[in-house]
Protein backbone atom coordinates (compact mmCIF):
# COMPACT_ATOMS: atom_id res chain seq x y z
CA UNK A 1 0.00 0.00 0.00
CA UNK A 2 1.10 3.23 -1.01
CA UNK A 3 0.15 7.04 0.10
CA UNK A 4 -0.97 8.82 -3.59
CA UNK A 5 -2.51 12.11 -2.15
CA UNK A 6 -2.54 13.96 0.80
CA UNK A 7 -5.81 16.51 0.96
CA UNK A 8 -6.36 19.11 3.73
CA UNK A 9 -9.41 20.74 4.22
CA UNK A 10 -10.15 23.67 7.14
CA UNK A 11 -13.99 24.31 8.22
CA UNK A 12 -14.89 27.41 9.65
CA UNK A 13 -18.56 27.69 11.16
CA UNK A 14 -18.69 31.67 12.11
CA UNK A 15 -22.12 31.93 13.89
CA UNK A 16 -20.68 29.14 16.56
CA UNK A 17 -19.79 31.67 19.92
CA UNK A 18 -16.72 32.44 20.50
CA UNK A 19 -14.79 31.64 24.04
CA UNK A 20 -12.42 33.47 26.22
CA UNK A 21 -10.25 32.38 29.12
CA UNK A 22 -7.69 34.20 31.93
CA UNK A 23 -5.18 34.69 28.90
CA UNK A 24 -7.06 35.46 25.66
CA UNK A 25 -7.22 39.36 25.02
CA UNK A 26 -9.44 39.40 21.98
CA UNK A 27 -11.91 36.49 21.22
CA UNK A 28 -12.44 35.49 17.83
CA UNK A 29 -16.14 34.47 16.77
CA UNK A 30 -16.69 30.91 15.25
CA UNK A 31 -14.96 27.67 15.67
CA UNK A 32 -13.14 25.74 13.21
CA UNK A 33 -10.60 22.80 12.54
CA UNK A 34 -7.80 22.00 10.02
CA UNK A 35 -8.33 18.12 8.57
CA UNK A 36 -5.73 16.24 6.42
CA UNK A 37 -7.01 13.44 4.48
CA UNK A 38 -4.55 11.01 3.73
CA UNK A 39 -5.44 8.90 0.30
CA UNK A 40 -4.02 5.32 -0.52
CA UNK A 41 -3.53 2.98 -3.63
CA UNK A 42 -5.95 0.96 -2.16
CA UNK A 43 -8.80 3.28 -1.65
CA UNK A 44 -8.28 3.65 2.05
CA UNK A 45 -8.40 7.27 3.41
CA UNK A 46 -6.69 8.41 6.62
CA UNK A 47 -8.62 11.32 8.50
CA UNK A 48 -6.72 13.53 11.06
CA UNK A 49 -6.95 16.96 12.42
CA UNK A 50 -5.12 19.21 14.72
CA UNK A 51 -4.59 22.85 15.61
CA UNK A 52 -3.60 25.89 13.70
CA UNK A 53 -6.24 26.30 11.01
CA UNK A 54 -5.48 27.78 7.32
CA UNK A 55 -1.67 28.05 8.28
CA UNK A 56 -1.25 24.73 9.55
CA UNK A 57 -3.64 23.54 6.40
CA UNK A 58 -0.39 25.58 4.66
CA UNK A 59 2.65 23.73 6.35
CA UNK A 60 0.70 20.52 5.46
CA UNK A 61 0.42 21.26 1.71
CA UNK A 62 3.50 22.72 1.23
CA UNK A 63 6.18 21.12 3.22
CA UNK A 64 5.01 17.93 4.36
CA UNK A 65 2.59 16.51 2.12
CA UNK A 66 5.67 16.31 -0.32
CA UNK A 67 7.43 13.78 1.50
CA UNK A 68 4.67 11.42 2.67
CA UNK A 69 3.62 10.86 -1.14
CA UNK A 70 4.58 7.76 -2.41
CA UNK A 71 5.39 5.92 1.05
CA UNK A 72 4.08 2.75 3.16
CA UNK A 73 1.26 4.18 5.57
CA UNK A 74 2.04 1.90 8.12
CA UNK A 75 5.44 2.39 8.63
CA UNK A 76 4.29 5.37 10.96
CA UNK A 77 7.46 5.93 13.45
CA UNK A 78 9.17 6.08 9.94
CA UNK A 79 6.60 9.07 8.81
CA UNK A 80 7.42 10.56 12.17
CA UNK A 81 10.64 11.27 11.55
CA UNK A 82 10.94 12.17 8.66
CA UNK A 83 7.90 15.01 9.26
CA UNK A 84 10.07 15.75 12.48
CA UNK A 85 13.36 16.87 10.68
CA UNK A 86 11.31 18.35 7.63
CA UNK A 87 10.59 21.17 9.60
CA UNK A 88 13.49 21.23 11.95
CA UNK A 89 14.24 25.09 11.06
CA UNK A 90 10.63 26.28 11.82
CA UNK A 91 9.01 23.56 14.33
CA UNK A 92 10.02 21.63 17.27
CA UNK A 93 7.18 23.66 19.18
CA UNK A 94 3.89 25.04 17.81
CA UNK A 95 2.39 25.20 14.42
CA UNK A 96 4.73 22.48 12.78
CA UNK A 97 3.68 19.95 15.74
CA UNK A 98 -0.04 21.10 14.72
CA UNK A 99 0.54 19.71 11.37
CA UNK A 100 2.27 16.68 11.83
CA UNK A 101 -0.77 16.02 14.71
CA UNK A 102 -3.00 16.22 12.15
CA UNK A 103 -1.38 13.85 9.43
CA UNK A 104 -0.08 11.32 11.96
CA UNK A 105 -3.26 10.81 13.23
CA UNK A 106 -4.91 10.58 9.85
CA UNK A 107 -1.95 7.70 9.83
CA UNK A 108 -3.26 6.42 12.99
CA UNK A 109 -6.58 6.16 11.39
CA UNK A 110 -5.70 4.89 7.95
CA UNK A 111 -3.76 1.88 9.57
CA UNK A 112 -6.38 0.77 12.03
CA UNK A 113 -9.07 1.02 9.21
CA UNK A 114 -6.35 -1.52 6.64
CA UNK A 115 -6.75 -3.56 9.65
CA UNK A 116 -10.80 -3.03 10.41
CA UNK A 117 -10.93 -2.36 14.01
CA UNK A 118 -11.05 0.78 15.73
CA UNK A 119 -7.68 2.73 16.86
CA UNK A 120 -8.32 2.22 20.49
CA UNK A 121 -8.24 -1.69 20.27
CA UNK A 122 -5.47 -1.84 17.48
CA UNK A 123 -3.60 0.46 20.06
CA UNK A 124 -3.89 -2.33 22.93
CA UNK A 125 -6.77 -1.53 24.63
CA UNK A 126 -6.77 -1.29 28.54
CA UNK A 127 -10.84 -0.44 28.81
CA UNK A 128 -13.81 0.32 26.87
CA UNK A 129 -15.10 3.45 28.40
CA UNK A 130 -13.12 6.31 29.98
CA UNK A 131 -14.59 8.91 32.81
CA UNK A 132 -15.00 12.60 31.46
CA UNK A 133 -15.56 15.98 33.23
CA UNK A 134 -17.48 18.58 31.95
CA UNK A 135 -15.22 21.24 30.43
CA UNK A 136 -15.94 24.96 30.19
CA UNK A 137 -16.65 27.67 32.79
CA UNK A 138 -15.70 30.52 30.49
CA UNK A 139 -14.87 33.88 32.16
CA UNK A 140 -16.85 36.25 30.14
CA UNK A 141 -19.81 34.22 31.63
CA UNK A 142 -22.30 35.83 33.92
CA UNK A 143 -22.35 34.07 37.67
CA UNK A 144 -25.58 32.48 37.11
CA UNK A 145 -24.21 31.35 33.52
CA UNK A 146 -21.40 29.91 34.62
CA UNK A 147 -23.45 28.05 37.00
CA UNK A 148 -26.24 27.15 34.34
CA UNK A 149 -23.32 25.12 32.34
CA UNK A 150 -21.65 23.78 35.06
CA UNK A 151 -24.75 22.35 36.14
CA UNK A 152 -25.86 21.26 32.76
CA UNK A 153 -22.99 19.05 33.07
CA UNK A 154 -24.15 17.29 36.13
CA UNK A 155 -27.60 16.66 35.44
CA UNK A 156 -25.51 14.58 32.16
CA UNK A 157 -24.66 12.63 34.89
CA UNK A 158 -21.22 13.48 34.97
CA UNK A 159 -19.14 13.74 38.17
CA UNK A 160 -16.14 16.09 37.32
CA UNK A 161 -16.49 19.64 35.81
CA UNK A 162 -14.21 22.50 34.75
CA UNK A 163 -14.24 26.38 35.14
CA UNK A 164 -12.23 29.11 34.56
CA UNK A 165 -9.79 31.23 37.27
CA UNK A 166 -7.37 34.19 36.85
CA UNK A 167 -10.01 36.27 34.64
CA UNK A 168 -8.61 39.33 33.17
CA UNK A 169 -5.16 38.03 33.51
CA UNK A 170 -5.09 37.54 37.10
CA UNK A 171 -6.06 41.05 38.00
CA UNK A 172 -10.12 39.51 39.21
CA UNK A 173 -9.08 37.95 42.29
CA UNK A 174 -12.37 38.36 44.44
CA UNK A 175 -14.04 37.54 41.35
CA UNK A 176 -12.31 34.31 40.80
CA UNK A 177 -13.20 33.16 44.54
CA UNK A 178 -17.08 34.07 44.34
CA UNK A 179 -17.34 32.18 41.59
CA UNK A 180 -16.08 28.85 42.33
CA UNK A 181 -17.90 29.72 45.47
CA UNK A 182 -21.18 30.00 43.42
CA UNK A 183 -20.22 26.89 41.56
CA UNK A 184 -19.37 24.51 44.76
CA UNK A 185 -22.87 25.73 45.82
CA UNK A 186 -25.03 24.26 42.97
CA UNK A 187 -23.30 21.33 42.12
CA UNK A 188 -22.58 20.57 45.91
CA UNK A 189 -20.48 18.74 47.73
CA UNK A 190 -20.19 15.33 45.71
CA UNK A 191 -18.97 16.68 42.45
CA UNK A 192 -15.60 17.42 41.77
CA UNK A 193 -14.57 20.71 40.43
CA UNK A 194 -11.35 21.34 38.37
CA UNK A 195 -10.15 24.76 38.34
CA UNK A 196 -8.18 26.24 34.79
CA UNK A 197 -6.03 29.64 35.12
CA UNK A 198 -4.99 29.35 31.42
CA UNK A 199 -1.52 30.71 32.37
CA UNK A 200 -3.20 33.47 34.14
CA UNK A 201 -1.63 34.21 37.38
CA UNK A 202 2.07 34.94 38.98
CA UNK A 203 4.24 31.86 40.95
CA UNK A 204 3.45 33.54 44.19
CA UNK A 205 0.32 35.04 43.39
CA UNK A 206 -0.88 31.18 42.54
CA UNK A 207 0.86 29.58 45.45
CA UNK A 208 -1.72 32.30 47.57
CA UNK A 209 -4.91 31.81 45.24
CA UNK A 210 -4.61 28.31 45.89
CA UNK A 211 -4.86 28.38 49.48
CA UNK A 212 -8.16 30.56 48.73
CA UNK A 213 -9.55 27.89 46.47
CA UNK A 214 -8.76 24.89 49.14
CA UNK A 215 -11.93 24.87 50.90
CA UNK A 216 -13.72 24.48 47.95
CA UNK A 217 -11.97 20.91 47.65
CA UNK A 218 -10.79 21.68 44.11
CA UNK A 219 -9.56 18.50 42.20
CA UNK A 220 -6.58 20.05 40.38
CA UNK A 221 -5.44 23.96 39.36
CA UNK A 222 -4.36 23.83 35.70
CA UNK A 223 -2.05 25.59 34.38
CA UNK A 224 -1.78 28.25 37.03
CA UNK A 225 1.46 30.21 35.31
CA UNK A 226 2.98 30.53 32.26
CA UNK A 227 3.39 27.26 30.39
CA UNK A 228 7.15 28.37 29.77
CA UNK A 229 7.63 28.86 33.19
CA UNK A 230 8.77 25.49 34.34
CA UNK A 231 10.70 26.76 37.50
CA UNK A 232 7.24 28.49 38.60
CA UNK A 233 5.41 25.29 38.37
CA UNK A 234 7.34 23.64 40.58
CA UNK A 235 7.77 25.65 42.98
CA UNK A 236 3.73 26.05 42.53
CA UNK A 237 3.58 22.22 42.95
CA UNK A 238 5.89 21.51 45.83
CA UNK A 239 3.88 24.41 47.62
CA UNK A 240 0.35 23.47 47.26
CA UNK A 241 -2.05 20.79 48.57
CA UNK A 242 -3.83 20.83 45.54
CA UNK A 243 -2.47 18.94 42.71
CA UNK A 244 -1.10 20.77 39.61
CA UNK A 245 -2.27 19.80 36.05
CA UNK A 246 -0.43 21.19 33.27
CA UNK A 247 0.70 20.32 29.83
CA UNK A 248 -1.90 21.62 26.91
CA UNK A 249 1.27 23.85 26.09
CA UNK A 250 3.89 21.67 25.41
CA UNK A 251 5.13 19.74 22.39
CA UNK A 252 7.04 16.52 21.75
CA UNK A 253 8.46 14.18 24.81
CA UNK A 254 11.24 16.18 24.89
CA UNK A 255 9.35 18.96 26.21
CA UNK A 256 7.64 17.14 28.71
CA UNK A 257 10.44 15.25 29.48
CA UNK A 258 11.98 18.60 30.91
CA UNK A 259 8.42 19.21 32.21
CA UNK A 260 7.79 16.39 34.52
CA UNK A 261 11.58 15.70 35.48
CA UNK A 262 11.54 19.50 37.34
CA UNK A 263 8.64 18.52 39.00
CA UNK A 264 6.29 20.92 36.94
CA UNK A 265 3.59 18.59 36.51
CA UNK A 266 1.32 16.37 39.39
CA UNK A 267 -0.70 15.66 36.17
CA UNK A 268 0.25 15.43 33.02
CA UNK A 269 -1.98 17.02 30.29
CA UNK A 270 -0.45 16.31 26.49
CA UNK A 271 -3.55 17.76 23.84
CA UNK A 272 -3.09 15.43 20.80
CA UNK A 273 -3.61 18.02 17.96
CA UNK A 274 -0.24 20.07 19.03
CA UNK A 275 2.24 17.28 20.65
CA UNK A 276 2.82 15.29 17.57
CA UNK A 277 -0.43 13.47 16.96
CA UNK A 278 -0.92 9.62 18.39
CA UNK A 279 2.29 8.45 18.03
CA UNK A 280 4.18 11.57 20.44
CA UNK A 281 0.78 11.21 22.57
CA UNK A 282 1.54 7.65 23.24
CA UNK A 283 5.04 8.11 24.52
CA UNK A 284 4.10 11.17 26.72
CA UNK A 285 1.62 8.67 28.09
CA UNK A 286 4.38 6.10 28.89
CA UNK A 287 6.83 8.56 29.93
CA UNK A 288 4.21 9.71 32.81
CA UNK A 289 3.39 6.43 33.68
CA UNK A 290 7.30 6.03 34.29
CA UNK A 291 7.08 8.70 36.43
CA UNK A 292 3.66 6.86 38.12
CA UNK A 293 2.22 10.19 37.41
CA UNK A 294 -1.38 9.95 35.80
CA UNK A 295 -2.59 11.53 32.47
CA UNK A 296 -5.43 13.91 31.43
CA UNK A 297 -5.56 14.99 28.05
CA UNK A 298 -6.39 18.32 26.90
CA UNK A 299 -9.30 18.70 24.47
CA UNK A 300 -9.34 17.35 21.28
CA UNK A 301 -12.00 14.57 22.68
CA UNK A 302 -13.15 12.20 19.87
CA UNK A 303 -9.12 11.53 19.04
CA UNK A 304 -8.44 11.18 22.54
CA UNK A 305 -11.48 8.94 23.84
CA UNK A 306 -9.38 6.15 21.57
CA UNK A 307 -5.67 6.63 22.86
CA UNK A 308 -7.23 7.11 26.53
CA UNK A 309 -8.93 3.57 25.73
CA UNK A 310 -5.51 2.24 25.63
CA UNK A 311 -3.86 4.39 28.52
CA UNK A 312 -3.78 2.60 31.88
CA UNK A 313 -2.70 5.82 33.92
CA UNK A 314 -5.28 7.71 32.88
CA UNK A 315 -6.69 10.15 35.48
CA UNK A 316 -10.11 11.57 33.35
CA UNK A 317 -11.08 12.60 30.31
CA UNK A 318 -11.82 16.14 29.02
CA UNK A 319 -15.00 16.68 27.28
CA UNK A 320 -15.49 20.22 25.97
CA UNK A 321 -19.25 22.14 25.57
CA UNK A 322 -17.82 24.48 22.29
CA UNK A 323 -16.11 20.86 21.05
CA UNK A 324 -19.78 19.02 21.39
CA UNK A 325 -21.42 21.88 19.39
CA UNK A 326 -18.70 22.12 16.89
CA UNK A 327 -18.87 18.10 16.21
CA UNK A 328 -22.75 17.82 15.75
CA UNK A 329 -22.65 19.86 12.78
CA UNK A 330 -19.37 18.53 11.43
CA UNK A 331 -19.73 15.01 11.66
CA UNK A 332 -22.55 12.71 10.34
CA UNK A 333 -22.44 10.62 13.93
CA UNK A 334 -20.03 10.37 17.14
CA UNK A 335 -20.24 8.62 20.37
CA UNK A 336 -22.25 10.15 23.06
CA UNK A 337 -21.34 9.60 26.70
CA UNK A 338 -23.59 8.40 29.14
CA UNK A 339 -23.57 9.06 32.81
CA UNK A 340 -20.52 10.27 32.66
CA UNK A 341 -18.65 7.84 30.82
CA UNK A 342 -17.54 7.26 27.40
CA UNK A 343 -16.67 4.71 24.58
CA UNK A 344 -15.69 4.39 20.97
CA UNK A 345 -18.12 2.77 18.45
CA UNK A 346 -16.83 -0.30 18.70
CA UNK A 347 -17.96 -1.23 14.92
CA UNK A 348 -16.68 0.97 13.06
CA UNK A 349 -12.76 1.37 12.21
CA UNK A 350 -10.29 4.03 12.79
CA UNK A 351 -11.96 6.91 14.86
CA UNK A 352 -15.07 6.21 13.37
CA UNK A 353 -15.57 9.32 11.87
CA UNK A 354 -16.91 11.05 9.02
CA UNK A 355 -17.57 14.42 7.64
CA UNK A 356 -20.95 16.02 7.20
CA UNK A 357 -20.38 16.58 3.26
CA UNK A 358 -22.96 19.09 3.20
CA UNK A 359 -20.96 20.80 5.97
CA UNK A 360 -17.53 20.54 4.09
CA UNK A 361 -19.72 22.25 0.99
CA UNK A 362 -20.65 25.29 2.96
CA UNK A 363 -18.30 26.15 5.39
CA UNK A 364 -14.75 23.78 4.36
CA UNK A 365 -12.18 25.49 2.37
Amino acid sequence: MKIIDVKTTCIHIPHLGSIQDATIRHPTPGRGQCYAHILTDEGLEGLGFGDGGRAAQVLINDSLRPILIGQDPLNIEKLWDDMFWRVRGVGRKGLAFAAISALDTALWDLKAKYFGVPLYRLLGAYSDSVPIYGSGGWTHFSVDELVAEQMSYVERGMKSVKMKVGKDFGRSEKADIERLAAVREAVGPDVEILIDANNGYYAKQAIRMAREFEPYRVGWFEEPVLADDIDGLAAVASAIEIPVATGEHEYTKFGFRELIARGGADIVQPDIGRVGGVTEWLKVAHLAHAFNLPVAPHAFQLVHLHVTCATPNLRIVEYLGVSEEFDKLVYTEFPEPVDGRWSPFADRPGLGLELNPDVVRKFGS
